[in-house]
């Protein structure tokens, strides 16, 4: 599998011509280029991009980064997930920080060394940033070759991702005067990826006319593309019932925080049980801790899907005479500075429509 000298000039061509107008494409800041590809990884464009100008505001360097109070890094995060994430690149700022630098080092081989980033991270900066031709394989990229080639193994496979990687490696070590621009090699590495995103996309009627390869792309001409790439079928998700309880009185409301290590780590969290609790049940279980329900109300059960599981919540609003102190509880005023996960932020918002903060 080789990418012609023609087909990779046309790709960047492409991409020039159809970019889209994204904040982390107006500027060439590697630190910038590398929160944007951070917040990429599991979340979508279209969301990522006020968390972006949000996150790059509050902490516009690398020293920022480093210096920043976990529990403003967590908010400043809250609702993109995967909050290892953001820890990891608090690690490597940090890492950054004591060895006196002031921003990502222009080395792949430096990148990887570094405190959370792998291979596509380091591939992807080197390339985006600096110019160095190194390949940045996501599922986009991953799509738009495998369509490109016909490939019919399962695209989950390390196998067929080093394969992917080895084909870019060539096209760069086939046109080596192409690769001495810089430029050439950061839209080479963004028009696989706005490729994969804007024409040969996964959910839906891939927009052949549109692309610059559909002449030469496998998997049009043999009329597969609604069949390739394969992905395997993920395991399925372990499913776990959760009754949770918000409970407040005139002054506090309750939060604890979830242990330094495992999911969701270190984020804030309202007292919860596995199994679903009825309303009698859930009086008992809170009596146990020495709170007397004074008015309980049922919210909107939900299901939140991580990788691996499935919390399924069943949600009680609880107003109580009060909050003992042996409760992790925090001051009603304060509760909306503290980092929730997703799961619980919905119920946040329903519960303060209906709390009156003294």
């Amino acid at each position: 599998m080789d990418i012609a000298r023609d087909s990779a000039l046309a790709l960047v061509q492409w991409y020039e011509e159809n970019k889209r107008d994204l904040p982390w494409r107006r500027t060439g800041d590697p630190y910038e280029i590398w929160i944007s590809e951070i917040m990429l990884q599991q979340t979508r464009i279209e969301t990522v991009i006020d968390y972006f100008l949000r996150f790059r505001d509050a902490l516009p360097s690398l020293k920022d980064l480093a210096d920043c109070p976990e529990d403003r890094l967590l908010k400043l995060w809250e609702g993109l997930g995967y909050y290892s994430r953001v820890r990891n690149m608090q690690k490597c700022a940090r890492y950054l920080a004591d060895h006196g630098r002031d921003n990502l080092p222009a080395s792949y081989e430096e990148l990887l060394k570094l405190p959370g980033i792998g291979p596509y991270t380091a591939g992807a900066v080197s390339s985006i940033a600096f110019g160095i031709p190194r390949p940045a394989v996501d599922g986009n990229v991953l799509r738009v070759l495998a369509r490109l080639f016909a490939v019919q193994e399962d695209i989950r496979s390390t196998a067929v991702k080093r394969t992917m990687e080895d084909t870019i490696n060539r096209c760069y070590a086939g046109n080596p005067d192409l690769c001495a621009d810089s430029s050439f090699v950061s839209s080479f590495t963004q028009g696989l990826m706005e490729l994969g995103a804007l024409v040969c996309i996964p959910n839906g009627i891939p927009r052949c006319a549109q692309c610059p390869w559909g002449s030469v792309c496998l998997a049009r001409a043999q009329d597969a593309v609604d069949t390739i790439p394969f992905r395997s079928a993920s395991k399925e998700r372990r499913v776990i019932p959760m009754t949770v309880f918000i409970v407040y009185d005139g002054l506090r409301i309750t939060l604890q925080r979830r242990p330094e290590k495992g999911l969701l780590a270190g984020l804030y969290e309202f007292p919860h049980t596995e199994g679903h609790l009825d309303a009698e049940e859930s009086r008992k279980y809170l009596q146990r801790s020495g709170i007397s329900a004074v008015h309980m109300e049922a919210l909107q059960d939900r299901k939140h899907v991580f990788t691996h599981l499935v919390w399924d919540l069943k949600v009680w609003l609880v107003q109580a005479a009060h909050i003992p102190d042996s409760v992790p509880a925090v001051p009603l005023a304060e509760f909306p500075d503290y980092a929730l996960p997703a799961a619980f932020d919905e119920y946040r918002k329903a519960a303060m429509s209906r709390i009156v903060v003294c």
